[in-house]
């Protein structure tokens, strides 16, 4: 039987809820397993945001899969110089690495020569679904307010907001005890985006 009060199993697994900080010092001191579990819980977070953020101009060229394994592997080569600054600092840092990961992607893909003869089945230059939603500027600006947010906050935004994930799986991704206590958060991480991106 578990110890609730101990952040790993009996067979030194990481619980489902361990902090990102938690699995950080493991990994800095060699434990492959929190590693493991470290690229497992934000895996499939990065492929999604990062699939709803390239343009569809750009996603035939480079595949999502790449973009997410280059991001990683960037912030695993410099997890020692990272500074954990709360739960919500971390994906903030893959998001951040992400970010400029897709930018040179896309610098890429404009500076590709255009060929003689070219077929309508090339990718269109049309937004990506976050972009159509949005629209490129309000987008601009929901990022520059979203930067404004405590690291916990900006973490609970992107996680119910960009990748649709329940009260329950935010609770898990950011450490709170219960969903409701992360509906709260999330709730007053929407009051004061909001208040950014009107003021």
């Amino acid at each position: 039987m578990m110890n609730e009060g101990r952040p790993f199993d009996e067979a030194g697994e990481p619980r489902a809820a361990e902090h990102t900080g938690v699995l950080l010092g493991r990994i800095r001191a060699g434990d492959a397993r929190a590693r493991e579990a470290l690229f497992a819980r934000y895996l499939p977070i990065l492929r999604r945001w990062a699939h709803q953020r390239l343009p569809r101009r750009a996603r035939d060229l480079s595949d999502t899969d790449d973009l997410v394994q280059v991001t990683l592997v960037r912030a695993f080569r410099r997890i020692e110089t990272f500074e954990h600054r709360g739960e919500g600092a971390f994906l903030a840092y893959l998001r951040h690495i992400l970010v400029n990961v897709i930018r040179d992607e896309l610098r890429r893909a404009d500076v590709r020569p255009v060929r003689e003869g070219l077929d309508d089945s090339l990718p269109s230059r049309t937004p990506s679904p976050v972009e159509e939603v949005m629209g490129r500027e309000r987008l601009e600006r929901f990022e520059r307010a979203l930067e404004t947010l405590s690291p916990e906050h900006r973490e609970a935004v992107i996680l119910r907001i960009e990748f649709g994930f329940s009260h329950q799986q935010v609770a898990e991704a950011i450490g709170k005890p219960t969903a409701n206590a992360a509906r709260m958060t999330v709730s007053r991480a929407l009051l004061e985006l909001a208040r950014t991106m009107n003021a």
